[in-house]
Formats: C-alpha cells, structure tokens, sequence
C-alpha cells in the first residue's frame, strides 16, 4: 500500500511516499481503506523529533476516515461497507481524571493513518458522521476531542460564559469557536494576522484583537471566565492578567517556549484555577460526535493535499497558514 513514511532522515527531509507491507488483521480487528488523514501539529513534532537515521520506517498520521474493507472474524460492531472514523486515542475507553497509564496517540510509535489502510481493533473505531463529508470527517476526532475535552470536561464552559481564545486559527481552537458559540457563550480570539482575525470574526467571534497588542486595554470592560492557552511562554502572563478573579485557564500545548515564570503570590490571591488537558476518551469521543451531529457542526476545513504533496502539506502547517484543519486525499 502506498504511504508517507518518514525514515533515514531528520525531520521533513526524512519524508516520503512509498509502498509499505500490509499485515494480517486479528479477530478483532477491522481494516478500513482510508479516504482522507487528517493532519495535525502533531504530525510534525513526531518527524521532528525522530533523529535517529536508523530507526525504522515509520507512517505519521492520528486522523482519518474511510471505509471498512474486512473484518475479523470476532468483530460485530462494524460491516464491510461502513464509514467510519478512527479514534486517535489507544487505551483510554471510559471517562477518567487522566489518561490511563500507557495510553498512547495513533501514529507513535506505532504505524498510523497516512496511508491507503489503516487497522486497527473494533474498539477504537466510531461512525462517521453522517452530516459529515469524509473530507470533513477524516479531519474531526483529534482536534475536536482535545477541544470538546478542554472546553468541557475540564473548563467547564456554559451558555452565558465568556472564552478567550488567543491564537486562533488551529484546528483545535476553530473547533473551540464553533462549540462555544454553539452552546450560546462569548468567544473572544487573538492572532498576529488580520485575515485570521476577521475569519474568526465570520465564523461568529464576538471580539478580535492582535495577539500583540495590551489585551487589557484591548478588553478594559471584558470579564473572561474561561482561557484556553495553546501558546506558552509568549502569552501565559497575558493570560493570567486578562482572566476574572476566580477564573479559568486551560492548557493543552505550547507552540512556543514550554516553560513559564508566574507570579505565585499574584496567583494564589487571584484564586485562579489552572488546569491541563489533553484528547480524551473514547466516551467523550463519542460525546463530542452526539454534541456536533445535534448542532450540526463542521470542521473548519482549509486545504486538502494530495499525498504526493507531502512536503507541502508539512511546510504548511509549520509556518501556520492555515485557519482551521488541513488533510491528505488518500483515495
């Protein structure tokens, strides 16, 4: 089957399609021929940070949704025929506090989606959506669970509340947007780019700013209740001022620096919560899917690249043009 497979070279140089062995499928275990794989910044820190020119051939990829080709003969929640995500989560299947130990993302160190198959068990499959396309669909479970989780299950966010969403234009944080506003909340976003900041704008964001500028001055009269930090060092202090006594920051990535100095004194008085996040069950999976097949919500989609183009798509995503989810067209 052909594949993106990144092997004998650091980083995007190491970058390739080729054909790669299909194996066997277990009893349990479903093999789906992938239509779209979705792509996420994860994707890139994973060939990144691979530096070992002899570790093995390795297909990148969290994200997909297809088609069920065959079945084990154990299986009895899909058929041939199916449309089907997959689950980008192994080894958290029931809502807990934290993943469980040895809980792992598809795609390291395991083979994963960027490719015309992909296998896996029964388990770790969902439908598609049905108001979805499977373009839309293949870029869905990642970035939307890791959103629904951080706004949710973890912020807390109601109807009424106000979210602040500082560099806005990845996946996670356009899916934020649309769940936020869908429950009836204020969203309030930041980005350096004005483009970015007037989509936002047209997707329903109340308030625009840059992420340069002093937001305080920006947002004198704004109460934020709920923050949603994926930037790190270069914005945190920002958004610990901008957040109301008593308020919320939820952080789930750092795309600059990962450490961070706060004033603990300033902090503490603030009586402010500060908690992490990351994806989420295969029960808040498929919560997320009730939450946008009832709200009839899609994925932000920006481009979709034909797998040739993977360099492109790579280059892409690491200079964050885009606004929303990119993917690669497998069939």
């Amino acid at each position: 089957m052909r594949a993106i497979v990144h092997e004998g070279k650091e980083g995007l140089e190491g970058l390739k399609v080729k054909e790669m062995s299909e194996r066997q499928i277990s009893d349990n275990e479903v093999k789906v021929k992938v239509h779209t794989a979705g792509m996420n910044r994860r994707d890139l820190a994973v060939v990144t940070k691979r530096h070992k020119a002899d570790d093995p051939a390795l297909i990148p990829g969290s994200d997909a949704s297809g088609v069920v080709e065959t079945i084990g003969k154990s299986v009895t929640k899909f058929q041939p025929g199916d449309e089907v995500i997959v689950n980008p989560g192994l080894g958290w299947q029931k809502n807990s506090d934290a993943p469980p130990e040895g809980f792992e993302i598809v795609g390291l160190p395991d083979h994963g989606t960027f490719a015309e198959y992909y296998t896996c068990t029964e388990d770790h499959l969902e439908r598609k959506p049905e108001h979805l396309s499977f373009e839309e669909a293949g870029v869905l479970p990642l970035a939307a669970l890791t959103a629904y989780r951080a706004l949710f299950t973890r912020g807390n966010l109601e109807a009424g509340h106000t979210v602040m969403l500082p560099g806005i234009g990845s996946g996670v944080l356009t899916f934020c947007l649309k769940f936020a506003k869908a429950i009836g909340a204020r969203v309030i976003v930041t980005s350096r780019s004005e483009s970015k900041q007037k989509e936002a704008l047209s997707l329903g964001a109340d308030v625009a700013i840059s992420t340069e500028e002093n937001w305080q001055e920006a947002l004198a009269s704004e109460q934020v209740d709920l923050l949603i930090e994926t930037i790190g060092n270069a914005t945190f202090n920002k958004s610990l001022d901008i957040v109301r006594k008593g308020g919320t920051i939820v952080t789930f990535g750092s795309t600059t620096e990962d450490e961070v100095t706060i004033n603990i004194r300033q902090f503490f008085y603030g009586q402010y919560n500060l908690l992490g996040s990351t994806m989420g069950s295969a029960e808040e999976l498929r919560e997320m899917l009730r939450f946008i097949s009832e709200h009839k919500i899609k994925p932000q989609l920006d481009k979709v690249f034909p797998m040739e183009e993977y360099k492109e798509a790579f280059e892409y995503i690491q200079d964050s043009k885009n606004f929303g989810k990119i993917a690669f067209r497998v069939c």
